[in-house]
């Protein structure tokens, strides 16, 4: 039986829906969620009984139309501008009586759920939704009161999220139809005009990087997460393309999430904030990525994907919606998963970039400066061809591994993993999964096995002891030999027949990594400055 009746009336009129005409599901399980929205014509399944589903016009995040609201509580702590968008509150208030007005005749779907795997960091969820497998998401994606539990409680933070509620933005203050709002004195988000579903799950992230580090001391964090038989935790920050997921799935590690985490003051460790994995399924094999494909199943999503025609088997090359195709399923559904969600303090960190122009080393030690300065850069490199009009490799620079989600200054994010390195005796390591030998067209990409090895030697202490080198330009340190890694790779101007050629490669990439950071040199302390790399100054 599920709660209904008074319980759904309660719960709705503390959101300010005073009348509801049409049927309120509450805190339905996946297979009446599917049910539901199977009945509804939302998707349909495919042969693995996944829910297939579309997300409509929008096929991933609108950051243009994310906007804060700014009022006392935000006016002077939010990092403002392209990335947090201020919204004045009248407006926010103009349009949430819109959007309750237009949900008061619509089958509605609310669930309650939270965010945090420790108790002392939970954030307190009720998300109401116009679409079944919407809410069918955030089951996946949040985490899960256990059965029975009493969860009749007043939400921390509140998301209403109605996809077919368009703005007027000469009248609302949006920029266009669509819109994601957060109003952190109303404790609330409203999604309207896009059937995205990652916007929930990113609008509470973002509110997680507010709250935790402004609020209680622990560093919020766009990254993957394992732990080793030994109780050692790794976590590993890279943007799209580097191999986050790939190299965080180690069958040897349980997983404790795949992409986000906080850091808790002193010795407490770390936890996920979800309950379930968000992974792009864009060319997904059974060979490469087994875990995600056998996580697939019935109760999973898979978003924007096409059959195989004429079967109902999911073919993961089609990009005819979009290379953004993506599949949301519970952490459970991954064999190897850690539950409750937590580890230790981290031994070591892991950078990951694809570093298109075969600059950087394919694995390096980062002192406490290198280590805050990387981290503000969040650098990797897109590849010619990935994008129309691009010929050759474009650098990639996204603040903490994930600026469009930070409410604070990223500085703020970067001091707090310094003061974690004071602290604890934890090792960061610049990861690059890119080229090699030249840069892309010339080189070659490092080999998977390779880097593998590479990270295993990191994670076993195998590299406490080996020699160390510095890199004359970008200053970080270089292993001169790692186990089952051929020792002239490790120093990437060996790789490269034309010596000349790699200095002026190294140079120019420099000097895009200073002028990128320009933006933040008047809050970056000294300590952070010293791990800029070395570049030429013409006299």
């Amino acid at each position: 039986m599920h709660p209904t009746g008074a319980n759904v009336s309660t719960r709705l009129q503390a959101l300010g829906f005073t009348r509801t005409s049409g049927p309120v599901h509450l805190n339905l399980p996946p297979a009446e969620l599917v049910e539901q929205a199977l009945r509804r014509s939302e998707g349909t399944l495919t042969d693995t009984g996944a829910l297939m589903a579309d997300t409509g016009k929008f096929t991933g995040r609108s950051p243009k139309d994310r906007f804060v609201v700014r009022d006392e509580s935000t006016a002077e702590s939010v990092w403002w501008g392209d990335i947090n968008i201020p919204f004045a509150p009248e407006k926010f208030d103009q349009l949430y009586a819109k959007m309750v007005q237009y949900l008061a005749d619509k089958e509605l779907f609310v669930r309650d759920a939270y965010a945090g795997a420790h108790p002392e960091y939970q954030l307190k969820l009720r998300v109401v939704n116009e679409l079944a497998w919407h809410n069918l998401f955030c089951y996946n994606m949040f985490l899960r009161p256990a059965e029975g539990a009493d969860t009749s409680w007043t939400p921390d933070f509140s998301i209403i999220c109605a996809p077919g509620f368009e703005a007027d933005p000469a009248v609302d203050g949006t920029r266009q139809p669509n819109f994601a709002i957060i109003n952190f004195s109303k404790k609330m988000i409203l999604i309207g005009g896009t059937g995205y579903a990652g916007e929930m799950k990113k609008g509470i992230f973002g509110v997680l990087n507010y709250l935790l580090p402004h609020e209680k001391n622990t560093l919020s964090m766009h990254c993957s997460a394992n732990i080793g038989e030994q109780g050692d935790t790794a976590i590993f920050f890279g943007l799209s393309g580097t191999g986050k997921t790939t190299l965080s799935a180690d069958p040897n590690r349980g997983l404790i999430g795949d992409d986000e985490h906080g850091w808790m003051p002193g010795n407490a460790g770390i936890f996920n904030f979800e309950g379930g994995c968000y992974a792009k399924v864009i060319d997904l094999s059974q060979e490469k990525e087994p875990q995600i494909w056998d996580a697939i199943r019935f109760g999973s999503i898979v978003e924007n994907t096409r059959f195989v025609p004429g079967t109902r088997t999911v073919d993961y090359a089609n990009k005819s919606v979009t290379e953004n195709t993506r599949t949301a399923y519970p952490i459970s559904f991954i064999d190897n998963a850690v539950e409750p969600s937590v580890g230790g303090v981290p031994k070591n960190i892991f950078f990951l970039t694809a570093d298109a122009f075969g600059v950087l080393p394919p694995i390096s030690k980062l002192d406490k400066s290198h280590a805050m300065y990387h981290f503000m850069s969040g650098y990797t490199a897109k590849v010619a061809g990935t994008e129309v009009g691009i010929t050759e490799p474009q650098t990639t620079f996204s603040a903490c591994f994930g600026q469009v989600f930070l409410p604070l200054h990223p500085t703020t994010y970067a001091e707090m993993l310094g003061q974690k390195m004071d602290e604890h005796d934890v090792n960061v390591w610049l990861i690059n999964t890119g080229w090699t030998g030249g840069a892309y067209g010339t080189g070659s990409r490092m080999k998977l096995p390779y880097t593998r090895a590479m990270i295993t030697a990191a994670l076993n202490g195998e590299l406490e002891d080996v020699e160390f080198v510095k890199h004359p330009i970008f200053g970080v340190e270089m292993p001169t030999a790692v186990s089952g890694v051929p020792a002239n790779i490790l120093d990437p101007r060996n790789t490269w027949h034309d010596k000349e050629a790699y200095d002026k490669t190294a140079a120019d990439l420099a000097d895009k990594f200073v002028a990128n950071f320009q933006k933040f040199a008047d809050f970056a302390n000294e300590e952070i400055m010293a791990g800029a790399p070395r570049v030429a100054v013409a006299v």
